[in-house]
């Protein structure tokens, strides 16, 4: 049977990400709503409050322009630099979606007006230094690190990268043709789990800036011209979007100089892009057809909920509690990998995660002003997906229904009170924390979740849970081999047993039964079939 459309191919994976038209600026400082009291909480009904009809786009917090945050450590002698601009790939013109990663990444690699791309890089081997730029969604960030010895003539070559870069027509086609490839051999063939989180990105974003692949499309990243760089570098990395950020052995003669530079930055530049509310479309479902042998899924929804709400800390432990991204102690890791042998992981996260390369830590400075909860399934046995995804949605009914045990909570408190330490082990990632806070409006960002980690409890957090977090909302991205058979699976919702090669405890079996029983919130109308090669082709 052929799968009915729910929208076309076009709308879905094409350019409904493109940048929209400005409209005038409201208020970036606005407090957030006000969120109820865990006491008045308690004169409230048990039933849980319908969920929103759309997810607003509140603005985050702008700081000053070029507002310099600085962690003096004199104890050592590496200096780290952070330049981030809030402008991504939501600056993307329509048609020319990837521009804004293009453009940093030739900044960033392809030399500049003293030095060619290969005189860059072997001006920064004998110093050991780093420079590198990323784009995500609405930021890109350069950072750099140096010993203090070679201070001047990092310094020199890192602030050259921005203000006098080399936009090489060569350097240009090398870099787009690596970019294209990323989409079509990196992103549709080798990569299905990514493939399958941007696609989660297109069907939860339809018809708005987040929707696309922040490395561009690839009829998008074609169209892009030496010209258009050249301009979306004057119109979005500009003073009034940059936040600067120092570590190290820091003093004020480096301060000033660094910003003295950074000053021949345009003063501003294009006014930034206004995002519309995502309406919460739940139960659809988008399946990705490619040659693979296993089946990867995705599964989310847009949530209102962001750092500086006070819901977040309590949502982020109990997102922990299901499973931080590659530890062992997750209960969607532990019920799914360990005791079924499902597959290799299971994760699920509070908000947009990037791992930060080398780290099981989500990368900072990826902010976003409409978040999502999210559940990743990495990749199982095609005859296990509906069983896979049916398990991931039950253990998150569970949580919200049941809550926390309280001997799983008080480990769980007490992993994080160490393992949110972690997090800022590095100077660059305690710099992207520092001005992370500046947009979120979240000063100290995880000494105040290490303070809430203490108020908690197994009640607060359950409440929180039935405000925010709705099972029915989820929608779904699979990637497969057999497409049209998953879909038939998932609109009859036939039961999906599992069946094991070595034995396995009896109410393990009885849980089983439930699991393979258990209803999708699926709507049979909203499943959608498309071609790996289609994705993020225009």
């Amino acid at each position: 049977m052929k799968t009915r459309a729910l929208v076309s191919l076009a709308a879905l994976l094409g350019l409904a990400g493109c940048a929209t038209t400005p409209k005038p600026p409201v208020d970036p400082n606005a407090p957030p709503p006000a969120v109820p009291s865990t006491a008045a909480l308690e004169q409230q009904p048990a039933q849980p409050p319908a969920r929103p009809e759309a997810v607003p786009a509140t603005p985050l917090r702008q700081p000053r322009p070029m507002e310099l945050v600085v962690l003096e450590r004199p104890d050592t002698p590496i200096v780290s630099f952070r330049l981030v601009f809030h402008t991504g790939s939501v600056d993307d013109p329509k048609g020319k979606e990837g521009l804004t990663d293009l453009t940093s990444t030739l900044m960033a690699e392809g030399g500049t007006q003293k030095l060619t791309s290969a005189q860059l890089l072997d001006a920064l081997y004998p110093m050991a230094a780093q420079l590198s730029a990323y784009t995500d969604k609405e930021f890109t960030t350069f950072s750099g690190r140096v010993h203090k010895d070679f201070l001047p003539r990092f310094m020199d070559i890192f602030t050259d990268v921005l203000l006098n870069p080399r936009l090489d027509a060569a350097e240009l086609e090398r870099l787009r043709a690596n970019a294209i490839s990323d989409v079509e051999n990196g992103l549709r063939s080798a990569n299905d789990e990514a493939l399958g989180k941007v696609a989660l990105d297109a069907l939860l974003y339809q018809g708005h800036p987040y929707a696309h692949y922040v490395g561009g499309t690839v009829q998008g990243l074609k169209a892009i011209t030496l010209d258009d760089v050249k301009a979306h570098a004057r119109r979005v990395f500009t003073q009034d979007r940059l936040v600067i950020g120092l570590a190290g052995p820091v003093d004020d003669a480096l301060k000033q100089a660094l910003t003295s530079r950074l000053s021949a930055l345009p003063a501003q530049g294009a006014p930034r892009v206004e995002l519309p509310p995502v309406p919460t479309t739940a139960g659809r479902a988008l399946i990705v057809q490619k040659p693979t042998l296993s089946t990867a899924i995705s599964l989310g929804y847009v949530t209102p909920v962001r750092r500086g709400d006070p819901d977040f800390y309590p949502l982020a432990f109990a997102f922990s509690h299901l499973g931080e991204h590659r530890q062992f102690l997750g209960v969607l890791f532990n019920e799914l990998r360990e005791k079924r042998g499902l597959n290799y992981g299971n994760y699920a996260y509070a908000e947009n995660f990037i791992e930060d390369p080398g780290s099981t830590y989500n990368r900072t400075n990826i902010a976003r002003t409409q978040q999502l909860h999210s559940l990743w399934i990495r990749p199982v046995v095609p005859a296990n997906g509906v069983f896979a995804t049916r398990g991931a949605v039950f253990f998150l009914d569970k949580l919200v229904k049941e809550g926390i045990p309280q001997e799983r909570f008080d480990l769980m408190k007490g992993y994080l009170q160490g393992y949110t330490r972690l997090w800022e082990q590095t100077d660059q990632r305690r710099l992207g924390y520092a001005i992370d806070s500046l947009f979120y409006g979240t000063p100290n960002f995880l000494e105040e979740y290490r303070q809430a980690l203490s108020k908690m409890t197994p009640r607060s957090v359950q409440e929180a849970l039935r405000r925010h977090v709705h099972p029915d909302a989820l929608n779904f991205a699979f990637v497969t081999q057999d497409a049209e058979g998953l879909a038939q699976a998932l609109r009859s919702g036939a039961p999906s047993p599992i069946t094991y090669a070595s034995p396995k405890e009896q109410a393990l079996l009885e849980q089983d039964k439930d699991i393979s029983t258990f209803k999708l919130p699926v709507r049979p109308d909203a499943i959608q079939v498309v071609p790996a090669q289609t994705v993020m082709e225009k």
